[in-house]
Order: structure tokens, then sequence, then C-alpha cells
């Protein structure tokens, strides 16, 4: 894939080679990575080429310059732009295959993927034809990938109670629910969009089965993380970066075993973060909180999973012992069952024990 890194973004600075070579091999969990935002170049010059009304660039080239963002907004747009090539369910399945194709290379052998169906269903998709694409993909690159996909159904906050309403139904509604189903969500833009809105419309999909697992304090403060946990019942916070500003949050976090999906790269992208050496993950860590490291948009941050752990890797000065703890937080974290969650971190366990003997 050509690196189209935005250069703002600084390098992960001086991790030694064994460890990037560790770090490819670990076997991983994701847990914050979205579907659309997942798409590579190749996927997205394929499909704007299949759509030629789109303003999206066909040359994967190009898109070294469309993806570099000026600021969260800036980075909403396009992010909705390639969303808009997404107009089949032929488009659907393509997209979802090849995110567990690239997943595998890196040797995730388990994502919860956020999906925002109401992004397709109101372009047309038909519901049942997405819901079908999505599970027949997810099958297919489980068989022939070995990578296990699970789905995580979000609220896009922009386009508000209307789409709240339509995700919670798709979500809820027994003859459309996929069966790769665990979480629920919310995400897009924070600011001027309240938390505590959408309390109805997660507690149905709580009362469903779902899981809570919004977007918070990403570009905003740590008042709403409080929001998340207190109305949306979170159990899991995506983002989480300004809860460091928060001793009394944190502790609650760290009590609590709620963890935080933290993106190093994508917060810097986005400019929700100036610079990676004052990313708050490290106060994360001494404050005992779950910390989760994950992708987000990676092909549109120029990043992957495996860059992430070895950014984590440089911030938090760890050696393979330890992100393999991080690679097993993620699996604690996770929805995976028990008996999911104890193979995956055997594996880990495995690798790293024959990695540290040669």
């Amino acid at each position: 894939m050509t690196d189209h890194r935005d250069p703002s973004v600084p390098p992960t600075g001086p991790v030694p080679r064994d460890l990037h070579n560790f770090i490819a091999g670990l076997p991983k969990a994701e847990l914050h990575v979205h579907h659309v935002g997942s798409a590579s170049p190749r996927i997205v010059s394929e499909l704007a080429a299949r759509h030629p009304d789109s303003k999206v660039p066909t040359d994967p080239e190009a898109l070294v310059d469309y993806f570099t963002f000026t600021d969260f907004a800036h980075f909403i747009e396009v992010y909705l732009s390639v969303v808009d090539l997404i107009r089949t369910p032929e488009d659907v399945r393509l997209l979802t295959y090849e995110i567990a194709r690239d997943m595998a290379r890196q040797r995730i052998r388990y994502a919860e993927l956020t999906v925002t169906p109401f992004s397709s269903t109101r372009r047309g998709i038909d519901e049942g034809a997405f819901m079908d694409a999505i599970e027949d993909a997810r099958k297919a690159a489980e068989a022939d990938f070995g990578t296990v996909l699970r789905w995580c159904f979000d609220i896009p906050g922009e386009a508000g109670l209307e789409a709240a309403e339509e995700t919670t139904r798709l979500a809820t509604t027994d003859k459309l629910r996929p069966e790769g189903l665990v979480s629920f969500g919310l995400g897009g833009p924070e600011v001027g969009v309240a938390r505590p809105q959408f309390k109805p419309y997660f507690d149905r999909a709580i009362a469903a089965g779902l899981r809570s697992v919004p977007h918070a304090g990403e570009t905003t403060g740590p008042g709403t993380v409080w929001d998340a946990l207190t109305e949306l019942r979170a159990e899991r916070i995506g983002h989480g970066t300004s809860s460091a500003q928060d001793p009394k949050l944190l502790a609650h976090l760290a009590e609590h075993r709620v963890a935080l999906e933290v993106c190093p790269t994508s917060n810097i992208a986005t400019r929700a973060v100036r610079t990676l050496d004052e990313h708050p993950i490290k106060e994360f860590v001494r404050a005992g909180v779950l910390v989760t490291i994950n992708s987000d948009d990676p092909p549109m941050f120029g990043t992957d999973l495996n860059n992430e752990y070895a950014v984590a890797a440089r911030l938090l000065d760890l050696d393979e012992q330890g992100l393999a703890t991080l690679a097993k937080n993620a699996v604690e974290a996770s929805f995976l069952d028990p008996a999911g969650k104890t193979e995956l971190a055997g594996e880990i366990d495995t690798y790293t024990a024959a990695w540290l003997a040669n």
C-alpha cells in the first residue's frame, strides 16, 4: 500500500527493528476501527471509479493530499465523501471482505468493526441487503483468513435523532439484526452533539443485549465522558482523550475497568492532540486505566494497527512483554465470549514466550 501518512504526523521514532518484527507477528484484537474508514487506497480508488460523479480521486497517489486534514470538521467532510461511494450491496460486501484481508495481514485475529448502517440505508441500499452483505463478507473472511469480525452499529451523531431512531431499529429488530452484532455506539462530531439526548436509544439497545461503546472526550472535555458513563452506560469509551484532564474521572475508569479505546495517530491527524509526545496515553497508564490500542480510520490516517503498537511502544517505553500486555488488554476489554478470550490470550502468551526464547 502506498505510504501516504499525513506529513504533520511525526514518525514513531527509534523503535528497534526486532520490536517491529515482534509486533508484526503478535496476535491482536482491535476494538475501535471504522468500516468505511478502513477502506484502503486501492479500494477507495476502485469505488470512486465505479461512481465517477464523486469528488473522491480515483488515483491512489492523489488520495495522499485528499486524506490530509486541516481539522476534525474537515476530516468528517472527507469521511462522508468516502461514505458516499458505498452505494450498493456489492460495494458493501467488497469493502468488508477486503478490510478483513488487510487485518489478517497484520495478525489481527479478532476485530469489532464500527458500522454505520444509517449512512448506507439513507442512500438507498436496502436494509436487508446491507445486513446480508456484511454477514456474507464476515463469514467468508473468517473461513478464508481466520480473522473473526463482530459489529458495532453506531449512530452518526451529526445526523441527529432521526439517525438514532433508525440505527436503533436496525440493531434491535430480530429479522434485521445481524448475527455478528455485539455493541452499540455513537460517533461523529462531539461539539454541539450532546450525549444525553441519545439515552433512550442506548437504553433500548442495551435492553436488546447490546453493549454500550460511545465515542466521548475526543474533541470535547471530560464532561462528555461522564455523560457517556452516566447517561449511556458506557462499558468502553471511544478515544476518551480529554479524560486526562480529570483525575477523578481517571480514578473512576480505573476502578471500574472501563477501557479507553486509544487511537494515537488518529488524534494527531484530526488535531484532537497537538503532538504525539503530548498524547495523554502516559497519564492513562499511570492512573491504572485499562488502555487498548486501535487504528480508528487507518488508511485515511496513513497508519495501521501494527504502526499504532509501535507508537505505543515508543510513548510508553515498552518491550515485547509490555506490548503483549497491551494486546491482552484488548482481549480483556473485547466482547468475545469467555472461551474465545482464553484462546486468544493464550495465542498471545505462546507467541511471546516463543519469541523471547529465541
